[in-house]
C-alpha cells in the first residue's frame, strides 16, 4: 500500500512541477488516485491491479449512483497515471485501457407548452402602428421556426425562391419550405397559415440585400442573417414576452415535434418533417409528455385505474 502511495505522490509532483497543472486540478487527480488505492487493497503494488479490478470499481461507482461524467473523469485520471507509470516500471498492460464509463442518459429536449409557444411567436394582441422591418423579420423567422420545425442553420440559409445554388427556399405557391439538412438531405416541409402571413408581411418591406444575395432573412446591415443573430434576437424577444424559460431556436424545433407528435401520434411523419435519418433520433420526443400518455392510458385502457 505504501509503495502505491509513493508512486502516486511522485506522479502528483510531476503534475504540479512539470505539467504546471493548477492546485485544484492536481488535488482532483490526488483524490481519484487515493480512491483507487483504497479500492485495491489486495494489490501490494500497482502491477497487481488488473483490468478486472478497474471494471469492477467502475461498476461499483455506477451502482452507487455516481454520474457517468464523474466516472469518466476518474477513468481518465487513472488511465493517465498508468500510462506514466508504464514508462517508469514494467507493467503487463494499462489496466484502464478498454474500460468505458456507463453511457450518459440522454437529456430530454425542452419543449414549450402549446400556449407558451403560440404566445411567443404570435404578434402582440395590440400591435404598435407601423412595426419596424426588423420586427416583421423577427416575427416571420420565429413563426417559421415553430411552424416547420427548422434547424436555425436551415432557416438562415433560406433564399427568396428556387435557384440552382440555393440551399433552401420558400415555395410560396405550394405553402412549403424546402431546406437542405444534415448530410445534404433535402426535404419539403409545410408552412402554416400564420407563418405564411408573417412571411408576406416581411417580404412587403424587405430591403434589397447589400451583398446582392437572395437571402430570405436579413440582418440589420441588410446581409444574410446568421444563426447566431437569430439566437440572440429570439432570446431577447422571449424575455420581452415574459417567457419563463431560456428560449433558443432549437426549443421551437423541439416544441414543433412534441406538439405535432402529441396531436397525431405519427412518429414516422414527424421523423420526415424533422429530417432525422434514424427513427431513434425522433423517438426521444415520445418521452416528452409522459403525463399526457398516462392520462390517455387511464381513460382508454380497460384495466386502468380510474378515478371516480
Amino acid at each position: 500500500m505504501d509503495a502505491k502511495r509513493d508512486w502516486v505522490e511522485r506522479y502528483l509532483v510531476l503534475l504540479r512541477t512539470q505539467r504546471k497543472l493548477s492546485p485544484h486540478t492536481t488535488a482532483a487527480y490526488g483524490r481519484d488516485l487515493a480512491e483507487l488505492v483504497a479500492a485495491t487493497p489486495n494489490a501490494a503494488d500497482w502491477s497487481g491491479v488488473t483490468h478486472f479490478d478497474i471494471r469492477r470499481l467502475a461498476a461499483t461507482l455506477h451502482g452507487r449512483g455516481l454520474d457517468p461524467r464523474s466516472i469518466a473523469r476518474k477513468l481518465s485520471s487513472w488511465r493517465g497515471f498508468f500510462a506514466w507509470l508504464g514508462r517508469q516500471v514494467t507493467l503487463a498492460e494499462n489496466p484502464v485501457d478498454g474500460v468505458r464509463a456507463p453511457k450518459r442518459a440522454k437529456s430530454l429536449p425542452k419543449a414549450l407548452s402549446v400556449d407558451d409557444a403560440v404566445h411567443l411567436v404570435a404578434p402582440p394582441s395590440r400591435p404598435t402602428a407601423g412595426p419596424e422591418p426588423t420586427e416583421l423579420c423577427d416575427r416571420a423567422m420565429f413563426e417559421l421556426l415553430y411552424s416547420s420545425g427548422l434547424r436555425v442553420s436551415e432557416l438562415a440559409g433560406l433564399d427568396l425562391a428556387y435557384a440552382k445554388e440555393a440551399a433552401g427556399w420558400i415555395d410560396r405557391a405550394a405553402g412549403e419550405v424546402v431546406v437542405t439538412g444534415k448530410g445534404g438531405k433535402m426535404r419539403r416541409v409545410p408552412v402554416g397559415a400564420h407563418a405564411l402571413a408573417a412571411l408576406d408581411a416581411w417580404l412587403a418591406v424587405r430591403p434589397a440585400a447589400r451583398d446582392g444575395s437572395a437571402a430570405l432573412f436579413l440582418s440589420a446591415r441588410a446581409t444574410r442573417v446568421s444563426p447566431r443573430v437569430v439566437q440572440l434576437r429570439l432570446k431577447a424577444h422571449a424575455r420581452r414576452a415574459g417567457t419563463a424559460v431560456d428560449v433558443h431556436p432549437h426549443v421551437l424545433r423541439h416544441s414543433f415535434a412534441s406538439h405535432l407528435l402529441q396531436s397525431s401520434g405519427d412518429l414516422r411523419a414527424v421523423q420526415e418533417l424533422l429530417g432525422h435519418a434514424s427513427i431513434a433520433s425522433t423517438q426521444v420526443y415520445t418521452k416528452l409528455d409522459f403525463q399526457h400518455l398516462a392520462q390517455v392510458y387511464d381513460q382508454a385502457h380497460p384495466r386502468a385505474r380510474r378515478k371516480t
